[in-house]
């Protein structure tokens, strides 16, 4: 088989934290398989006549936190005379993300695998898709109406409220029933009425931790990264200082597992990141998952490497068939 080309869509590589950055463990792992990497960015994708380009350069990646990349000269490629195509970019989710998986899109119709599915990215919004697994949720509700979130609060007495559209634990909110912000809290989230917003049940064993548990195709591995919030926030992310332990699975969770990994699977998306708070399901995330560089320094567990088995395995598939 032919050196594999791949091709990364990712926010600049120059701002990310090296130490922590899930496509970057991507990066060192396909280069260490021998991998072509070309990195593009949202802003280098584009069509013409009907066939799908990256403006991008080629890459090559060393891990190490004060250098960690050397860049090529910038060059248009045709998608389609890659193999992979990893979309990495972070959220948040808007119409230019949207529009970026038309393009991915035409370059999938050419042949190329592209992780996780343009149309998946599409159809899966990472707060939303937890309708499609209730039997694992909270109490959910998802509305523009403000009056439908006070009687979820007045019901619940303790709820989370977030928009649907963030990432990384921004915008996120504890509203009590005794809360006198909870109006403009309410009014802010949904701009008075205009845009959808999610609202949980709280669930108070955020107290030890919101659990990332990474499938891989489907398939959940031994251990789950548990993102402890400090002591002044309710917020299991890393980015806002929560503090990172590794734990074994539960038999809850392992069932959680069951339910959501495989119409996962059935839709494309080979890497995805459940958040698991207690014994329920509160998010899917499928655009830009990360923690799996914590959990290879916690556990020795290498899902980089899960990763490209799985997905060097349905390119020689695809290679096998054609």
């Amino acid at each position: 088989m032919h050196s594999i080309r791949t091709g990364v869509v990712m926010d600049p590589i120059a701002g990310i934290a090296p130490a922590k950055d899930s496509t970057l463990a991507m990066l060192l792992e396909a280069q260490a398989r021998g991998h072509e990497l070309i990195l593009f960015e949202l802003g280098g994708l584009f069509i013409s006549n009907g066939e799908a380009f990256g403006r991008g350069r080629p890459v090559t990646v060393r891990d190490d936190a004060r250098d960690w990349y050397s860049l090529g000269d910038i060059r248009d490629t045709s998608l389609t005379d890659l193999d992979l195509i990893l979309m990495r970019k972070d959220p948040p989710f808007n119409m230019e993300y949207v529009y970026s998986t038309y393009i991915l899109e035409r370059a999938e119709l050419g042949g190329v695998l592209v992780v996780n599915r343009p149309a998946s990215l599409r159809d899966i919004n990472e707060k939303a898709f937890t309708a499609w697994f209730p039997q694992c949720c909270p109490e959910t509700l998802v509305t523009r109406s403000m009056n439908d979130l006070r009687a979820f609060r007045d019901k619940h007495r303790k709820i989370v409220v977030k928009p649907l559209d963030g990432m990384g634990g921004k915008s996120i909110f504890v509203v009590e029933h005794t809360d006198n912000n909870a109006n403009v809290i309410f009014e802010t989230l949904t701009d008075d009425g205009a845009r959808y917003a999610m609202a949980q049940r709280f669930v108070p064993e955020i107290t030890a931790g919101d659990k990332r548990i990474i499938l891989i195709n489907g398939e959940a591995p031994a251990y789950a990264l548990a993102r402890v919030p400090g002591k002044d926030d309710n917020r299991g992310n890393l980015v806002m200082g929560a503090q990172g332990e590794i734990r074994e699975l539960s038999d809850r969770d392992r069932w959680i597992c069951t339910q959501v990994g495989p119409e996962l699977s059935r839709r494309g998306v080979l890497f995805a990141g459940l958040d698991v708070i207690g014994d329920f399901l509160t998010e899917v995330n499928v655009t830009s998952p990360t923690g799996i560089r914590e959990i290879a320094k916690l556990s020795g567990v290498d899902l980089a490497a899960g990763l490209f088995d799985s997905i060097e395995k349905e390119l020689s598939a695809r290679s096998a068939a054609a």
